[in-house]
């Protein structure tokens, strides 16, 4: 391999961090299909949103980013509030983002800052210091410089992605990223975007779980590694972090399909009771049954569930929205 290599060590703790994090995918791969949990990934996604925001000083609460995401008033303000837009709008194109490509960091860069940012989508023209809070932690390279610093970190993720890990990998670009700090704005939430972006392309799972809400809750510890990595010269301590905290995060996610699991369970076991075998329902009926109002609640955490279960049949299962469609328990 030529030209430029981030220095780094590849420790025990890194091995051995590794090691647990494929294995915890591989049981959440195995416990839980996230694209059957719709209602689990968007909770997730808004976590991810407002953790990411958080960290950047934007005052919203959880709460307020999901109304504003689903398109309801909030009082706030509006700066914050089309960040709260801007970041749902790159979130839902996640799944596009090549993150071996200068020119999708850009255009991802374009879509986090749109309306709020002089220089949205471009690298910085300016000099630009490195925040916690108000204390800056460290300045960064001059702007002249940062084209040539990405093309070379880009050039690296590149040619590296065929022998390094991407838990490893994503962590050094992560790093280098905050280095660097293209921006004039915005690289914090570019950098764990981008962080995710690259595992997702190793674990499609990854584009579901919330990393940087993790990251939200060792905010200080955060900072404090890098700055400790700028005084090392190098990023393994920074690496060792984002490892146990995508340890910890997935550990969560765990539990959270666990919960939802066994909640799952009791609304579908609910709904079984009150179904006679082999009589035709409409979903209304079953509804008034279980004295419910919310058709998208009875659909979501009861009748689908069921449906995907096999405890429950339709009478038309090619037209699953039709005006005649039935519902009979197996």
């Amino acid at each position: 391999m030529t030209g430029y290599k981030p220095p780094f060590t590849i420790t025990n703790e890194i091995l051995s961090y590794t090691s647990s994090v494929s294995e915890k995918i591989g049981n959440l791969t195995a416990i839980g299909n996230m694209d059957a949990k719709p209602h689990l990934r968007r909770n997730n996604r808004i976590k991810s949103i407002h953790s990411s925001l958080k960290i950047e000083a934007n005052s919203l609460s959880l709460g307020q980013v999901r109304d504003v995401i689903d398109g309801r008033t909030v009082l706030g303000e509006q700066k914050e509030i089309q960040e709260v837009k801007n970041a749902y709008t790159a979130y839902e194109h996640f799944s596009e983002i090549d993150p071996y490509s200068i020119d999708d960091l850009k255009k991802f860069h374009g879509m986090m800052t749109k309306y709020i940012v002089e220089e949205s989508g471009v690298f910085r023209c300016g000099e630009e210091g490195v925040f916690s809070g108000e204390q800056c932690i460290f300045m960064a390279p001059p702007a002249r410089l940062v084209p040539g610093l990405m093309g070379e970190l880009f050039d690296w993720m590149r040619e590296a992605q065929d022998f390094v890990h991407p838990l490893v990998l994503s962590s050094v670009f992560h790093y280098e990223f905050v280095f660097i700090h293209p921006f004039s704005d915005g690289n914090g939430r570019m950098a764990r975007l981008w962080h995710s972006a690259i595992l997702s392309k190793w674990k499609p799972i990854f584009e579901y779980i919330p990393i940087e809400s993790q990251i939200e809750k060792f905010q200080e510890e955060y900072y404090d590694v890098i700055v400790r990595c700028n005084s090392e010269g190098e990023s393994t301590a920074f690496i060792e972090f984002m490892l146990t905290q995508i340890d910890k995060i997935l550990d969560d996610i765990c539990t959270q399909i666990e919960d939802d699991r066994e909640q799952t369970s009791e609304y579908v076991k609910t709904l079984i009771e009150v179904m006679e075998y082999g009589v035709p329902y409409t979903s209304r009926t079953l509804m008034e049954k279980l004295g419910l109002k919310s058709k998208e609640g009875f659909r979501r955490n009861y009748l689908n569930p069921a449906v995907r279960m096999k405890l429950v049949r339709m009478t038309i299962p090619d037209r699953p929205t039709s005006r005649n469609q039935r519902y009979i328990r197996t």
